[in-house]
């Protein structure tokens, strides 16, 4: 998504604030430390774009076994402690859940808004309404759904197989009156992409699901405006 938005003109950055599973550096292809000058972490650039995650600082291999203070404090320091440059969008991925890392980051920040993000069937989206409930007890607007895993396309067939039910994300966005962002198919490429560091909207700016995500980009600058 923030590749998407990039693809819109806009200056993004990406903090990764999953402290229990930190995947950004996977994901983008980045293994190195930031540079600090003695205040402040400097983000990571590449792709034009700027990164920061707890998984820049600590080995991939090392458990996150962290009590609900260190959670805190770590959130704090992401979002305090980062000399971002001249930003349109700041994107931030949270943990699953709505603990302490979640709400920390509602308390501290002024955030223009949340985006939740569910598979379509039943059991995810009770955290789905979880979420939507929580983020509107502290104030914070959700700007839209986003549905992941919605569909995968038969190689042999070519037909949308609805794995984990159909339109849940969707149905559920209109119940609570929000916007439906979009969705996200299950898709192999999508997966060896990220499995090599090589974000889709990069590596395939035209393909369906750079599209897919750049239809999202631009429902998601729509809901900001309005």
């Amino acid at each position: 998504m923030a590749f998407a938005l990039q693809k819109l003109e806009k200056k993004i950055g990406l903090l990764d604030a999953d402290v229990y599973g930190p995947s950004l550096p996977k994901i983008i292809g980045i293994n190195e430390k930031p540079k600090t000058d003695g205040k402040f972490l400097i983000p990571i650039e590449k792709y034009d774009a700027q990164f920061m995650s707890l998984g820049f600082l600590v080995d991939e291999k090392t458990p996150m076994i962290w009590r609900g203070p260190m959670v805190i404090s770590a959130i704090k320091t992401l979002t305090e402690k980062v000399l971002w440059k001249n930003l349109d969008f700041l994107i931030i991925d949270m943990p699953p859940g709505t603990g302490d890392a979640q709400l920390t980051l509602a308390q501290s920040s002024k955030l223009s808004g949340s985006i939740i993000v569910s598979t379509p069937q039943d059991v995810a989206l009770i955290d789905a309404r979880k979420g939507i409930n929580m983020f509107k007890r502290v104030d914070v607007d959700v700007l839209g759904l986003v549905e992941n895993m919605s569909y995968f396309i038969c190689n042999n067939c070519d037909e949308k197989h609805y794995i984990f039910s159909k339109d849940g994300a969707k149905n559920e966005a209109e119940k609570f009156q929000i916007p439906f962002l979009g969705d996200i198919p299950i898709d192999k490429k999508l997966r060896l992409q990220s499995d090599e560091g090589k974000p889709c909207c990069i590596d395939d700016p035209n393909g369906e699901i750079s599209k897919k995500y750049l239809s999202i980009a631009k429902n998601l600058d729509n809901s900001l405006i309005n």
